[in-house]
């Protein structure tokens, strides 16, 4: 199995779509992202940079899926809003899309979308965000966002739609007026809330929600909204991870889950622990050891653990073993922050309606 091909994606974008590599970019932030390869393509990050530099009031905008708990897959883009909020202040929303979950099936129904979504704001104050620089957007709650929502239908066609998505007749037609929810979440910082430009960290598969967002603040006057794409992180099995295949390590699972998973994540390794001590492995395609040098590892200590893998020094359980350490001090972190978060803290992330006065 070749992991290298998970990177395909973000070169499509490059080749296909527009979008820009972020070695085209001299002067990136001092983070361990634009470091590692954790973060590979861009629309327009530099123009983001300078608006942020020069003091411009600037916000990210990252949602989430209200189908789960969040997972090792989420880190990339979760570790890029956090180093932008503790570095320079900006101010992280985050849409959270239960009425996408329920419409697509990813949920049985709207509370347990709703449900979802609540532990997940929850979730992301214990993994160290600040409450007061955080708006936890839940559509059921904010239901304000439908009306924008509504407002830029006006000038989406469903041929663009259809082009974006690939949807066809069979699809419900919530699901084809999602696009201009996506692109509501998106623009509200600065239809809403003021801000003047906003960044957008997401995955590849997620630049089509971002491009019609960039068309739609086009033709209402806005600034586009600059984005930053992660790559795809390869799931247990080397494919890319997701919560339905079941090849996802969650942030909050138990020791024994843990141990199982790490224990079957796909090795790079020789047939047997003699052959790969004298031929050694490939860290390119060992999943434990992307997972370490991606987000447990400086730079230095990601390219010493490679160079003694692939000379046979570090066998491929021993590498599990070092992963299964860090996450399991990981989540144990989490879980005790999860412990300080109180309710009051939570509700005040969320979104609210403001009030109206029909005079």
């Amino acid at each position: 199995m070749d992991l290298r091909a998970l990177e395909e994606d973000n070169e499509r974008l490059v080749r296909d779509l527009g979008a820009s590599r972020l070695s085209d970019i001299e002067d990136l932030p001092d983070f361990p992202g634009f470091r590692n390869g954790l973060l590979r393509t861009h629309r327009d990050l530099d123009s983001f940079l300078r608006a942020l530099r020069s003091g411009r009031r600037c916000a990210i905008v990252s949602g989430l899926n209200a189908s789960g708990d969040l997972h090792l897959g989420h880190r990339a883009v979760l570790d890029t809003c956090r180093f932008f909020q503790e570095a320079y202040g900006v101010h992280v929303f985050v849409p959270i899309s239960d009425d996408e979950s329920y419409l697509s099936g990813k949920v049985s129904d709207q509370e347990q979308a709703r449900k979802n979504a609540l532990s997940l704001a929850t979730q992301l104050l214990a993994y160290g965000f600040d409450p007061t620089r955080t708006s936890v957007l839940i559509d059921q709650v904010y239901t304000e966002i439908y009306n924008l929502a509504v407002r830029f239908s006006r000038r989406l066609t469903l041929s663009e739609v259809r082009a974006v998505y690939g949807y066809t007749a069979q699809e419900n037609p919530g699901l084809y007026f999602y696009p201009a929810v996506q692109s509501a979440h998106i623009l509200l910082p600065m239809v809403t809330f003021g801000f003047e430009q906003v960044l957008v960290p997401i995955g590849p598969d997620e630049d089509s929600h971002a491009r019609v967002a960039r068309d739609l603040a086009a033709r209402f006057d806005y600034t586009k909204p600059a984005v930053l794409h992660a790559g795809f992180v390869p799931g247990l099995d080397g494919t890319k991870m997701s919560k339905s295949k079941g090849n996802a390590i969650g942030l909050w699972d138990d020791l024994p889950t843990l141990r199982r998973k790490v224990r079957l994540a796909f090795s790079g390794g020789g047939a047997s622990l003699e052959e790969h001590r004298r031929v050694g492995g490939d860290p390119e395609q060992d999943v434990a050891c992307r997972y370490l040098r991606a987000h447990f590892l400086s730079p230095d200590e990601g390219a010493d653990l490679a160079r003694r893998y692939r000379q046979g020094i570090l066998s491929s359980g021993e590498v599990k073993e070092r992963l299964l350490a860090e996450l399991v001090k990981e989540r144990d972190r989490l879980i005790d922050r999860r412990r300080q978060v109180s309710e009051h803290e939570v509700a005040a992330t969320i979104l609210r309606n403001p009030s109206s006065d029909l005079g």
